[in-house]
């Protein structure tokens, strides 16, 4: 492998489109160019035809009903639908939502929103390894609340919340819960009706697919469930999201939903080894940390903190061969600390130490070999510039100073 590659380690951000993907897209640009809503010609008949296809598809891979697919152009519009689209047409039986404060911005940024709209959110902590106290849980549900959001698996340090416990509290409580699986969807297992899950966001890119297309899962029964649209004009989507579908994209979707089905298993377990080879050869740099739990996770992800390495710093030393990031990709403009790792309770100084590894389908070995390589000489040359770290390990006690 040539040294000066550009190693690609941020598959949580976004992840390449497969070429058997772009295959399978490429016709609806050119050949096939009809709107799916066009039911006078053959080129809108062969548009419906083929988002049915990929409707299918996508529900199989999550084991739902086809029906219960609403498209939308990515997770956040999804979570926006299923938040506002929940409060607005449940708010007369309640208007109190539950979710956490490590969840992604897309979910806590709505809520703000839903809070400005007289509704009222309880944002749970998670603990030290960023999994949701579920007797908290429990206790925050009242008789006002009709929702509870949780992520399915966390975009910055893979953590997978127990979701069939969740979800066995929700049923109890007779309250809706509703899950951003944006990282968890063709990475792992996810079976929204099998743990109890209502209403689900997940997107294409995240799963090898195209930018620009999304979609909800809500139930159509047990319960049958029904959200305000949030973008009117046509009744497209069941009356739930209006709007001219994306064919391509939709059909792009649908092809990665079928290849991640396939494959996850053996992508899985590869990429797992990949990760705790990258990790066991990085915690053996002193005062490194791996943020986050360590058995409920997701197999592709490892969140780092280097102690005493400005982590944005680090990432400055080899920013032209690892492309990778120091929190999520939406807040990646922000100097501020991750909020996903201030709620875990490290504190500023090691949340702004910490970087996110993210492996995907393309990594290879030399590759991560590489990557350790370069991390090591990174984390050497920023301690070696640090005052901090020399008194370190002189022995001073720089935590009570």
């Amino acid at each position: 492998m040539k040294k000066n590659k550009l190693i690609y380690l941020d598959y949580n951000a976004t992840t390449p489109t497969d070429p058997r993907v772009v295959d399978k897209m490429l016709p609806y640009f050119y050949e096939i160019p009809g709107n799916a809503a066009s039911r006078s010609h053959p080129f809108g008949w062969q548009a419906e035809e083929a988002v049915k296809i990929a409707r299918q598809q996508i529900a199989d891979l999550i084991q739902v009903e086809p029906k219960e697919i609403v498209f939308t152009s990515g997770a956040t519009e999804s979570d926006n639908l299923a938040l506002k689209g929940i409060f607005e047409m449940y708010y007369r039986s309640g208007n109190h939502i539950v979710t956490l404060k490590s969840e992604h911005k897309a979910v806590l940024d709505t809520c703000e929103k839903i809070e400005k709209s007289g509704g009222e959110v309880t944002y749970l902590d998670v603990d030290e390894k960023g999994l949701v106290n579920l007797r908290e849980l429990e206790n925050a549900i009242t008789k006002k609340t009709i929702l509870v959001s949780i992520m399915w698996a966390n975009n910055e340090i893979g953590v997978i919340q127990p979701m069939k416990e969740i979800g066995e509290i929700c049923k109890r409580k007779g309250v809706l819960l509703m899950s951003d699986a944006t990282q968890a969807v063709g990475k792992i297992i996810v079976d929204p009706k099998e743990v109890g899950v209502h209403l689900m966001a997940f997107t294409a890119h995240k799963m090898y697919g195209p930018k620009g297309v999304g979609a909800l899962y809500v139930s159509s029964k047990n319960p049958r469930v029904k959200v305000t649209e949030q973008i009117s004009g046509g009744g497209h989507e069941r009356n739930m999201r209006s709007g001219t579908l994306n064919v391509p994209g939709i059909v792009g979707f649908g092809a990665a939903a079928e290849l991640a089905k396939s494959e996850y298993n053996k992508e899985a377990q590869r990429l797992s080894l990949l990760r705790d080879k990258l990790e066991s050869e990085l915690l053996k740099i002193e005062e490194t940390y791996i943020n986050g739990d360590t058995q409920y996770r997701l197999p592709h992800v490892s969140n780092l903190a280097f102690k005493y390495v400005e982590g944005e710093g680090l990432m400055s030393t080899f920013n032209q061969s690892i492309a990778l990031a120091s929190g999520s990709a939406c807040t990646s403009a922000s100097i501020d600390p991750s909020h996903v790792l201030i709620a875990l309770g490290i504190g500023e100084n090691m949340a702004h130490s910490s970087i996110r590894f993210s492996l995907g389908r393309f990594t290879t070995e030399d590759e991560i070999d590489r990557a350790i390589e370069l991390v090591r000489t990174g984390v050497a040359k920023m301690r070696e510039k640090n005052p901090i770290w020399e008194m370190f390990k002189d022995g001073i006690d720089i935590d009570n100073l």
